[in-house]
């Protein structure tokens, strides 16, 4: 069993594995009978109880393992966080270009979410047991996320526009052969009955969207945190407390995502950091005949847990500021243009969807009607 090399006992991953589910049913049936926008302070308050959890669970792993151990816990989540925020600018253009009002789109990303720890727990039991059987694997793993980070530098660096191949390509698929309806007003309902026939409602369409691009961001994400730490139970919790706050996240810093313009330099400088240490980890390891004849290879650094930790702190660190300041001077560049540029500048920022979904049709149609001096509810009645 892969959880039977981590440090803690099977009782205290099966209890908090446990709760973690009964979090996310209770989350799933309060939105699923309620759904709404969530207030800044609903938002600010949930996340605080999550990042509280989070670092509260590393003085757990601090005592009940060790200090080393909970050093890789750390790592392990602020690299997982740090990815996640980077997921949030594809969830905004999946959201933008299907179009989901606001009142749903904390019940989609939170399916979202539980179909991607699902999917994410299974990765995390197949990785485990690899690299328990085979040390070739951290080589694959260690070459992937050096793959990755060199994809989504050039990504960034020439200017990729991610909008017209975000929303995955099963999407289409699945419209396409299976009956929907175009309509919201289901709700939340995933299947419902339209002119006597069964119809997949929108819904559906964004929570298999979002699951399978969480599931495409897994694939980098757990090799980077195996680089990290090897226990099973830290990979899976780090996971969890990552995603668990994701869709607070998406509701609360909203404008900040947009100023993080190097935050994909920077992670693709942590990947190819973690990538790194993965392959010198396997040549410690190593154990494949047509390298170094099947021996170790003990000439091949051994990066230390502080260390990385240190550097990953100090990359999101520099892409924070670095960002910042290049935002600051873009709008200042921007306001110095005048009244002319602002205004353009507000128009491409409308047109390419990729834009905070702060207000959607439903939105703006209400405001339509306030602004003609009709109350919501005259129109509600017609």
């Amino acid at each position: 069993m892969a959880f039977a090399n981590s440090f803690a006992p099977l009782w205290v991953i099966g209890l908090v594995v446990g709760v973690t589910i009964v979090v996310l049913i209770f989350d799933v049936m309060v939105l699923g009978r309620r759904p709404h926008v969530p207030s800044n302070k609903e938002t600010g308050i949930a996340l605080g109880v999550y990042i509280s959890a989070a670092l509260l669970f590393g003085v757990y792993v601090w005592f009940a393992g060790s200090s080393q151990l909970a050093v890789e816990y750390y790592a392990g989540w602020l690299t997982e966080y740090s990815l996640s925020i980077d997921n949030l600018f594809v969830f905004i253009i999946i959201m933008t270009k299907l179009g989901v009002p606001r009142k749903y789109q904390q019940f989609a990303l939170l399916v979202g979410i539980v179909i991607a720890l699902v999917l994410r727990a299974i990765f995390i039991l197949v990785g485990a047991q690899a690299i328990n059987q085979w040390s070739w694997v951290f080589y694959l793993f260690g070459a992937f996320l050096i793959y990755t980070a060199v994809k989504l530098a050039m990504e960034n660096i020439g200017g990729h526009d991610d909008d017209e191949d975000e929303v995955p390509a099963v999407v289409s698929f699945v419209q396409k052969r299976l009956p929907f309806t175009e309509s919201w007003d289901h709700g939340t309902k995933l299947r419902v009955v339209e002119n006597g026939k069964k119809v997949f409602t929108p819904m559906m369409i964004v929570i298999i969207a979002l699951g399978l691009t969480d599931l495409l961001f897994a694939l980098d994400s757990i090799p980077a945190i195996f680089g990290l730490t090897q226990d099973p139970f830290l990979v899976l919790m780090a996971n969890i407390f990552a995603l668990m706050g994701l869709r607070q996240l998406y509701f609360l810093i909203g404008g900040l995502l947009q100023k993080l313009v190097y935050l994909g330099i920077g992670l693709s400088v942590l990947l190819a950091f973690i990538g790194v240490k993965l392959i010198f980890h396997a040549m410690h390891l190593n154990e494949l005949p047509f390298i170094n004849g099947g021996e170790h290879i003990e000439w091949a650094p051994d990066i230390p847990i502080s260390v990385s930790l240190g550097v990953i702190i100090g990359i999101l660190t520099i892409t924070t500021i670095a960002s910042l300041i290049k935002s600051r001077s873009d709008a200042r560049k921007e306001a110095a243009a005048g009244g002319s540029g602002a205004t353009a500048g507000t128009t491409d920022r409308n047109d390419d969807g990729a834009g905070w979904p702060t207000m959607t049709d439903d939105d703006r149609t209400e405001g339509t009607h306030h602004a003609g001096g009709t109350h919501p509810n005259d129109h509600e009645d017609r």
